[in-house]
């Protein structure tokens, strides 16, 4: 590294902030998901394709872009290298080339140096930053060569390293080099001439790489340790590691000091407090603020660089923001990493996160090389340290004991001698765990965040070992859970086993366990609701097993097959092509990744007194699409209230967002605060509200025909299963509300192209509602909403009814059938849902505010034509009905017409017709009157055509009534299809046999009733063609 002259006045520079976008490889899960990639890269350039509309496309411009998606291979070291010559892949040596040493760099010079990563959790934000294994990332090689410079450097300068180690999570800062817990975390103070620094922080003096390295170990033990006993994951947590680097001059009396941040900042959902909206208490969580106050703080520096009027900057706002102050818009060179999927499924975080570092790159720092003399330096370190009061003495006076007398002239040197002792008794007992790692059976604990997995390691001793949350036991496991007594292994013979304590959770290779279980090498174990551990068996049981694939997503994904959760449950194959369906996937993935957060939140809801059941569902979105498209789902959580039996359904987003507000109130409670909040803040409490119980789906095809449609139809709910019967009736009418006849049917939809359609829809009753059937006190609702209308029109509440009548008409009217609007009748279904209704919530109601009426009151649909002639919004309430009527009146004008045209159509056609066969027969005649006197003879009478116009009627009655069994016959079999559709093979192969037999008897049935449909349909259409036959054959003789 090059060393600048010393001794001179600090030199101001201006640096916009670094923005460098990293794009990894596919996760198991998006791979198993079926992901396609909608990131490329060009030079400096990253583009993003919208997955829903690919003509969508975003181009952002960065410093930096590294391309790590595909194209690469594992060496013999396990380090990830390009493939070929030809690839693109950015390893971890090409980005610590160029932004690791720019770092160094400028802490060489004097200035401070700030790397932050951001991301998405599970984006790769760790990796780059940390590394894995051999493959390490930017901390791990920006250490290394720190000191590897400084080994160059010692003759001209005398170095001084110090190393500090923290995590942010829930706005409490942990010290992860100290193994004493400060009640509420440590302090962050303020210095008019330091800013902001962390009170009582342990700093340890480090004179090689190999001391961090241990530090860093040390430090995600603690961490791991912590956020077991916090029950937190490390993603909502913000990991800071700092490294104060001094270069001494003595010849000059001249220091150089520079603080170098590096950040792995928490996952970026959390901060749209995982897109919960609609929830009440979204921003009640203190996880989210931290990242919510980072992102107002680079707004507002963004928009001062852009030349906006920024009153104040929100640094005060959060710990995490009070400790960046001087790496966003203050003393240092910063740099920040977006780490970013690749994947479909993560588009819209991927593109937040972009456009995140679209704004970060905008802010302009004014960096400033750090030179002074020594002795104010000195006298600055010394108020510092002064500063950090007893808090923590006792276990790390040799680390600070120099520092804080400076002025008593102790030595660097001796310094470090009083940290090299502590080195000695930590080398100690590292040797001799890993001495026992080769020749005990131990527990290898396993967490999400892979950087936390392997860090604690239980040693099973000859004998009996018990685990559980008091520190008599012999293994002392703090978590959620765990009880003070609560499982004991039992070495003996060699064979290690394990039995649970009375009710508490052991789970192995994901089936509980209640009686005695003997382990085999590489078992699965889960104790309480998640602390998951790897059995690595005796020395003579073990082989050269690849531990990387027992990760987390394998705990919980063996956890759900054996609880019979699987992706076949979903129904992930597609109908139309028999292949995996990848949204599916991705839903399936989603459930496996939610299944420890309920159990987690069960078991806080029952430590706590809640008396809260909370249980994963999946929503199939078909039952609110009209045209019942079956492959759309989400997973939702349901929510019961076990004393009450009330209920609330939360969306996944919903359940997130409380889950970690679930999580604040039972630290609380662990920390002897109390459980007790109010009820408005309390993440378990929600006002009363209606649940959607199921949907049914009434196809509007007989309407298209102007034909009466009578049904009852199953609603059903997010299970597959029928939760009641819908009687409803949909009968064509004239605008007074009279039902059409069978002869007014139309075999062409197009016939009503333009012309007036009116249409009542009668909800009869509702039968067997089983929400009904489970209390007496809750009632129901149902919903609909046709074609355009704007607003959802509810039938009134009904309570304490099992089989509720509801007899409610609405008469609707299209005054102008569009085509689009004919087309929704023959492929659309009606969509009603049913809402249960529980005591104390509010009912739905209707407003017709934005509804349009015709002039007998009638709601009006199709009214895209209509509003096209005038805004809506500039009718007012006078203008409506006579505007109307005037409407109403040329619609009449104008079918009277189509009425005459077509009565003249009709005689122009007959006559002819009689002209052709007159022609004809009486060739040879030339006389007019002779001919006048035949044509007149051959042309039909009165009586005649009065005839052939009953005949036609009657015809078209016949067909009508032939179409009007046939549709029923179908909606019939469309209700026996999507039955079909809905079952799912069980799991037990006993019951696989009857499965199958009942499956093989419904699709005869489903055959039969096809069969018979289309038979009868050809049978009448054959009878009826006879019929007109017979009629014209007389005509033509």
């Amino acid at each position: 590294m090059d060393i600048e002259k010393v001794g001179e006045m600090p030199v101001l520079s201006t640096d916009r902030v670094r923005v460098a976008v990293r794009v990894r490889p596919f996760s198991q899960r998006e791979k198993s998901s079926g992901s396609q990639c909608v990131i490329s890269m060009h030079s400096q350039s990253t583009t993003i394709q919208d997955p829903k509309k690919r003509e969508h496309v975003k181009t952002f411009t960065f410093d930096l872009a590294y391309w790590s998606h595909d194209g690469f291979q594992k060496n013999e070291d396990g380090v990830l290298i390009p493939s070929d010559p030809t690839s693109k892949f950015a390893g971890q040596s090409d980005v610590f080339r160029d932004i690791g040493r720019a770092t160094l760099d400028s802490a060489w010079r004097g200035y401070n140096a700030t790397l932050l990563a951001y991301g998405q959790t599970g984006s790769g934000k760790s990796y780059s930053m940390t590394g894995f294994a051999t493959d390490k990332g930017i901390i791990p090689r920006v250490c290394e060569e720190l000191f590897q410079a400084i080994e160059k450097q010692k003759e001209k300068l005398e170095a001084q390293v110090m190393f500090s180690m923290l995590e942010i999570y829930n706005e409490q800062i942990r010290d992860l080099l100290s193994r004493t817990k400060a009640p509420g975390g440590l302090k962050v103070r303020e210095d008019q001439q330091l800013g902001f620094f962390v009170e009582g922080l342990k700093w340890v003096p480090c004179e090689n790489y190999a001391q961090i390295e241990k530090l860093m170990e040390q430090g995600s033990k603690i961490r791991m340790t912590a956020s077991t006993n916090m029950n937190a994951n490390s993603s909502r947590s913000h990991m800071l590691i700092t490294i104060q680097f001094k270069q001494v001059f003595l010849d000059t009396a001249v220091t150089k000091q520079s603080s170098i941040n590096m950040v792995d900042l928490a996952g970026s959902e959390r901060q749209k407090s995982s897109g919960s909206e609609g929830d009440r208490l979204r921003e009640g969580s203190r996880v989210n603020l931290s990242l919510t106050s980072l992102g107002n703080v680079i707004s507002a520096l963004a928009d001062s660089a852009m030349g906006k009027k920024v009153l104040h900057v929100p640094y005060r706002d959060s710990v995490l923001t009070k400790l960046l102050q001087s790496a966003l818009g203050g003393n240092s060179r910063t740099t920040l990493i977006a780490a970013i999927s690749p994947a479909d499924i993560c588009y819209e975080e991927t593109l937040s996160t972009l456009r995140y570092a679209e704004r970060a790159k905008k802010v302009q720092n004014k960096a400033v090389i750090n030179t002074c003399t020594l002795v104010r330096a000195s006298r600055a370190e010394n108020k510092l340290l002064l500063g950090f009061g007893d808090a923590g003495a006792a276990e790390h006076s040799a680390c600070l004991l120099a520092e804080l007398q400076l002025e008593t002239r102790v030595t660097w040197a001796h310094l470090l001698e009083q940290a090299r002792r502590e080195w000695a008794q930590q080398h100690a007992a590292l040797s001799q765990e890993q001495q026992m790692v080769k020749t005990l059976p131990h527990l290898f604990n396993v967490n999400e965040d892979p950087q936390l997995t392997g860090v604690l390691k239980f040693f099973l001793h000859s004998g009996s070992c018990d685990v559980g949350q008091t520190a008599s036991n012999a293994i002392c496991l703090q978590g959620l859970g765990i009880s003070d007594k609560h499982a004991s292994f039992m070495n003996s013979d060699g064979k290690v086993t394990v039995v649970p304590y009375s009710n508490c959770k052991v789970i192995v290779n994901g089936v509980p366990v209640t009686n005695r279980t003997k382990l085999q090498h590489l078992d699965r174990i889960i104790l309480g609701s998640n602390s998951a551990f790897l059995y690595i068996g005796f020395p003579s049981e073990r082989g050269a097993e690849d531990l990387s694939r027992f990760d987390y997503d394998f705990f919980q994904l063996e956890r759900a097959i054996a609880e019979g959760v699987s992706a076949d449950m979903l129904g992930t194959v597609s109908p139309r092509d028999g292949q995996a369906d990848p949204s599916i996937l991705a839903v399936f993935q989603d459930y496996v990744k939610l299944m420890p957060l309920v159990v987690e939140a069960n078991q806080m809801s029952e430590e706590l007194e809640k008396g809260l059941k909370m249980e994963l569902k999946v929503k199939n979105l078909a039952l609110s699409d009209s045209r019942g498209c079956d492959l759309q789902k989400e997973v939702m959580v349901k929510v019961t209230k076990q004393q009450t039996r009330e209920v609330w359904i939360w969306s996944k987003a919903k359940f997130i967002n409380r889950k970690f507000l679930m999580e604040e109130l039972y630290q609380g409670f662990l920390e002897s605060k109390g459980n007790q909040v109010a009820q408005e803040d309390d993440p378990f409490w929600d006002p009363v509200e209606a649940v959607h119980l199921g949907s049914a789906h009434v196809w509007l095809q007989s309407l298209a025909h102007c034909m009466m449609l009578e049904e009852q139809v199953e609603f059903v709910n997010c299970d597959g299963l029928e939760e009641a019967v819908l009687h409803i009736r949909i009968t064509p009418c004239s605008p007074e509300g009279w039902a059409h006849a069978e002869d007014d049917m139309v075999t062409d939809p197009l016939e009503l192209l333009g012309k007036r359609v009116d249409f009542q829809i009668h909800i009869v009753r509702c039968l067997g509602v089983k929400w009904l059937k489970e209390d007496a006190n809750r009632g129901i609702q149902m919903g609909y909403k046709i074609y355009d209308l704007p607003n959802i029109l509810y039938t009134k509440p009904v309570w304490n009814s099992v089989n509720p009548r509801i007899e409610e008409t609405v008469h609707f009217a299209a005054l102008g059938a569009s085509r689009g609007f004919l087309n929704y009748l023959l492929t659309n279904a009606l969509i009603v849902d049913l809402w249960g209704l529980q005591e104390g919530c509010v009912h739905f109601g209707f407003s017709q505010l934005d509804v349009l009426l015709t002039g007998e009151g009638h709601i009006m649909v199709d009214t895209k034509n209509f509003s096209t002639v005038k805004n809506m919004s500039q009718i007012t309430s006078n203008q409506v009905p006579e505007l109307y009527q005037k409407l109403l009146k040329l619609e009449q004008e104008t079918e009277l017409l189509r009425h005459v045209n077509r009565a003249l159509k009709e005689e122009n056609v007959s006559l002819k017709a009689s002209l052709e066969r007159t022609g004809s027969a009486q060739q040879g005649q030339k006389s007019d009157n002779l001919k006048g006197t035949v044509m007149t003879a051959q042309l039909p009478t009165a009586r005649e055509t009065k005839q052939m116009c009953a005949q036609q009627a009657s015809c078209d009655a016949q067909l009508a009534r032939a179409l009007k069994v046939f549709y029923q016959g179908m909606s019939t079999a469309r209700g026996q299809l999507l039955t079909l559709r809905q079952c799912r093979p069980p799991e037990a192969d006993e019951m696989l046999r009857p499965f199958v037999h009942q499956q093989s008897q419904m699709l005869e049935d489903l055959e039969d009733l096809l069969e018979s449909s289309l038979r009868k349909l050809k049978s009448d259409v054959a009878f009826i063609v006879k019929k007109k036959k017979e009629h014209l054959l007389p005509s033509q003789q």
